[in-house]
């Protein structure tokens, strides 16, 4: 898996270049629950179920129609007051964050595949390219040599790649936005 670290800015960069007048901080927060959230599959581990299992590690939580129940869920649940539109969006969001999750994770050196299509297969998938350190489940590990590695490696291949790509989106909507003459 890649770190909470990488999954959050991420999801920042996603929130900067598509946000909307509409969309608080509260927006923005929730966004980043949403990418680091599939990772608390975990606690599958503790119940005695293996990381095959499309309820283990990188399984169901990872998955492409878990990231648009939990997206619209959370939008329908905590946006319920706003217009249809603006909660359209702001679910569009949060599924973006909730499946970015899987997607980076992809491209890690580690692990088993992600559950993209569970509950259809329990096939997992990887990238065609895995160039992302595979970061340490465990905090004392992470919290070690190995850990600064692994975000120096996301510094480079998720995070700086983030940003400028959110603000390549936001120069492009700012230029679509001027008037012609």
């Amino acid at each position: 898996m890649a770190s909470a670290f990488a999954h959050a800015v991420v999801a920042a960069a996603g929130y900067a270049a598509v946000r909307q007048d509409y969309m608080k901080g509260t927006v923005l927060a929730l966004g980043i629950f949403c990418a680091v959230m599939p990772d608390l599959d975990v606690i599958a581990f503790s119940f005695g179920i293996p990381y095959e299992h499309m309820l283990g590690h990188r399984g169901a939580t990872h998955s492409l129609l878990f990231g648009v129940f939990w997206g619209v869920l959370l939008a329908g649940i905590v946006h319920g007051r706003l217009p249809a539109s603006q909660r359209r969006m702001i679910a569009l969001f949060y599924i973006g964050c909730t499946i970015s999750h899987g997607i980076v994770d992809a491209f890690t050196t580690g692990g088993r595949g992600i559950g993209f299509l569970i509950p259809f297969t329990d096939e997992r998938y990887f990238a065609p390219w895995r160039y992302i350190k595979v970061s340490s489940i465990h905090w004392e590990r992470f919290f070690s040599d190995h850990g600064l590695r692994v975000l120096q490696n996301e510094l480079w291949t998720v995070m700086l790649p983030a940003v400028v790509l959110s603000l390549l989106v936001i120069v492009l909507r700012r230029l679509l936005r001027q008037p012609r003459v």
